[in-house]
């Protein structure tokens, strides 16, 4: 599959790797063409950088990795509020949080629900938000793999999410349509405030054992 990365930072470098091991092609833009460059140099062969404009004609599914503050230009760059990215699956990795407080920053909805509003027409997935890249791709037992928690309203755009993420190691969960986007962002939040108190949130959740 040739999938778009909307981002070029640390995440989106290394779900772009990860794919690209697994056999995907990957094409790369963002706000500075500069930074898409670099991000596709170190992604590596399987990557190729391209201008906002010619995301939605190359990429047969798009990954969002954007800081929240810059996430409606972006997808604006790329044509999704013109409907360049309708019947697109977006997956949205956006963590729209306070870093100093864990606070959500929607006052309402979800940084998903955002998404799906300006990128008029794409099939939103919100996934991916909760780990670091560092955790791609996972290599260890199948037992001890991550669950990545899904949310979205469409039967096919999750199944292809879905499998991009077990191509990543990882097993997924999914919590039902978008509007389940707000809790589950609102998790990497309780996240970031166990890690500031000096905790591993690994930890921070109780196993539950069914008999």
């Amino acid at each position: 599959m040739k999938i778009g990365l909307l981002g070029t930072g640390n995440l989106a470098v290394a779900l772009g790797s990860a794919w690209a091991s697994a056999g995907h092609s990957i094409v790369v833009t963002g706000r500075r063409p500069d930074r898409a460059k670099a991000a596709a140099e170190r992604i590596g062969d399987a990557a190729t950088p391209l201008d906002p404009g010619e995301l939605a004609g190359q990429a047969e599914a798009i990954v969002v990795a954007i800081a929240w503050d810059g996430l409606e230009e972006a997808l604006k760059l790329v044509g999704g509020a013109d409907g360049l990215l309708s019947g697109k699956t977006v997956i949205d990795c956006t963590n729209a949080v306070d870093y100093a407080t864990g606070r959500l920053l929607p006052e309402t909805g979800s940084a998903a629900e955002l998404v799906a509003e300006v990128a008029v027409g794409a099939h939103v997935v919100k996934a991916l938000h909760l780990f670091a890249g560092a955790s791609w791709p996972f290599t260890g037992e199948r037992s001890a793999s991550p669950v990545v928690a899904l949310c979205g309203d469409d039967t096919d755009a999750l199944s292809r999410a879905t499998a991009l993420i077990r191509d990543l190691g990882a097993r997924t969960a999914v919590l039902g349509g978008l509007t389940a986007a707000r809790q589950a962002e609102e998790a990497a939040g309780f996240v970031m405030r166990v890690v500031a108190a000096g905790a591993n949130p690994r930890f921070a959740v109780p196993d539950v054992v069914r008999a």
